[in-house]
């Protein structure tokens, strides 16, 4: 309101306090004033109407645009529009542009209208577009041909309750399906497209496992990452229209958003945001059942949350597994970082008890003298199920990503009656999340004390290379690859024989096995015995290839 005159002022509050016809756009005397008074001003004069016909909002914007501040979200959903329609002026001859659209878009407003006025400050034209459901293909909004002023009838109303009718049966299909949500995949990075496709690939498998369903998905290659909203303005447009043909109600990037990425975005939609950190946090937060296990992801989620509580703005309400929610200002963010930070000593007291438990633990089995061989690899790989078939145990087993989380040790018997101690960890993953890293030390500390590490890695996969350099890089990463290390290509029965042999060049010192029915496990125990039993010694596996993988095992 700077700038204005009283009497200009006077004009909007009662612009303000005006009740709006129902099935129509506004009346002809509302119309007029309007339009004198935008003229007036030389600015655009907006406002925002429910669906009984009262404004909520006067917005004053310049000469060429209009900003809409954030807007309660009191009807915000998948389902639902706002319940609130713009009405506005332009004071050129032009009907609504690309940037009504949009803000229609992404506020999910029943409609925008924008009405011309001419030089004199009398009223010319109106247009309407309002959204369609994801059914009709396409664009999706319907633009309307530009209507004379004086032709005001409209079914605006009428036309927001049939849409939000369809889009709720089409979230009672989403429902019924037992679908927990659906999700847009985002890339956007400085990297090769395929390299892309095949992150998204292994981001679509994190999602089902997190119970979620792919609504589809978006690829931006860039020289330099926006910093701000990690993609462009334009792709972020392009992005809501993919969403909503989706029927996404989340947007899933691959990789990490910084906290200023996360924050802006939220800004502009209405969609819940994440990123690739916070969902396999919530995957883990699914599958802890020890109190170990629950510990070290709630540790996990308080260090990455922390740095996100930032002032009064709705990202914090779309983490999955945050904490918090929106202050009314500076003294309820303070406190919701000092209670984050007292949890968090809390807990790291608590797991510092549980690794004195477990170095206790693995004293006492040193001094039985019980060597210990521990799994380690890519999720997914099959860790579980080879500890199953070596011990004959029933540690549970799914084709997901990180289905086993916590811990398991069980003992395994060799002919010559001797034993040794199998462990099972949890799996790694390219680019395993800091937070995940460090919390999970008490878990991890049991590979320290490994006397070998069985690396196994799924052969049939066709990222095989990038996920046994992943893991190589993690074990570095926590000095264990000083560890002696033996390389087990499991799933090999699923190979083609030309693959099986140019991989057995390539990794000439690795065991071909298939943890499911058997194959090649002779040959592991026979390791296993030659390693671990007293009086005999295995030196460091190389894991690296001494020949070149062609394109036909990478196929």
């Amino acid at each position: 309101m700077q700038g204005l005159k009283p009497s200009q002022i006077n004009a909007l509050n009662r612009l303000f306090h005006r009740r709006f016809p129902e099935a129509e756009v506004y009346t002809l005397e509302q119309a007029r004033e309007l339009a004198l008074l935008s003229r007036a001003l030389g600015r655009q004069l907006g406002l925002l109407i429910d669906r009984k016909g009262r404004v909520q909002m006067v917005l004053v914007g310049e000469a060429g645009s209009i900003y809409i501040p954030e807007l309660p979200r009191g009807r915000s959903g998948q389902d639902r529009l706002r319940g609130l329609r713009l009405l506005h002026t332009h004071l050129t001859p032009d009907g609504l542009s690309q940037e009504d659209l949009m803000d229609m878009l992404f506020l999910r407003l029943d409609a925008v209208i924008a009405l011309t006025v001419d030089p004199a400050g009398e009223p010319v034209q109106w247009q309407v577009a309002h959204l369609l459901p994801q059914n009709f293909g396409g664009e999706p909004y319907r633009l309307e041909v530009p209507r004379p002023w004086d032709r005001t009838e409209a079914q605006i109303i009428a036309t927001a309750e049939a849409l939000e009718a369809e889009l709720a049966r089409q979230g009672e299909q989403g429902h019924e399906a037992g679908t927990a949500g659906r999700a847009l995949l985002i890339s956007v990075a400085a990297m090769p497209r395929i390299l892309q496709e095949r992150n998204l690939d292994e981001l679509a498998e994190l999602a089902r496992t997190a119970g979620l369903t792919v609504a589809g998905r978006m690829v931006q290659r860039v020289s330099q990452v926006n910093p701000r909203l990690i993609l462009g303005k334009g792709k972020v447009a392009e992005l809501e229209i993919a969403a909503l043909q989706g029927r996404a109600d989340i947007l899933l990037f691959d990789g990490e958003l910084s906290p200023a990425q996360l924050h802006n975005l939220a800004d502009i939609t209405e969609r819940k945001v994440i990123d690739r950190t916070q969902l396999i946090l919530d995957i883990f937060a699914q599958h802890a059942v020890t109190r170990a296990g629950k510990l070290q992801v709630e540790l996990a989620q308080l260090r990455y949350t922390q740095p996100r509580l930032v002032g009064k703005n709705r990202a914090m309400d779309r983490l999955m597994g945050g904490i918090g929610g929106r202050g009314p200002g500076e003294t309820k963010l303070e406190t919701d970082r000092r209670k984050s930070r007292e949890r968090m000593a809390r807990l790291r007291k608590e797991l510092d008890q549980l690794r004195r438990q477990r170095a206790f633990t693995r004293a006492r089995r040193s001094r039985q003298g019980i060597p210990l061989a521990a799994l380690v690899g890519y999720t997914n790989a099959g860790k579980s199920t080879l500890l199953n078939t070596l011990t004959r145990s029933d540690v549970l087993t799914e084709n997901k990503l990180f289905a086993t989380l916590d811990p398991t040790t069980r003992r395994l018997r060799f002919p010559a009656e001797k034993e040794i101690i199998l462990a099972d960890t949890v799996g790694f993953i390219r680019n395993l999340p800091r937070e995940l890293t460090d919390a999970f030390r008490a878990t991890l500390e049991e590979l320290e004390a490994a006397d070998i590490l069985l690396h196994v890695a799924d052969a049939s996969h066709p990222d095989f290379l990038q996920q046994i350099e992943a893991v190589e890089t993690i074990l570095a990463e926590m000095d264990l690859d000083r560890l002696p290390r033996l390389l087990l290509c499991n799933k090999c029965d699923q190979l083609p024989l030309p693959a099986r042999a140019e991989l057995a060049d390539a990794f000439p010192k690795a065991l071909f096995i298939s943890a499911r029915d058997g194959q090649g496990l002779k040959a592991l125990m026979t390791e296993l015995e030659a390693a671990l039993l007293p009086g005999l010694s295995l030196t460091g596996t190389s894991l690296l290839p001494t020949a070149p993988v062609g394109s036909d095992f990478l196929q």
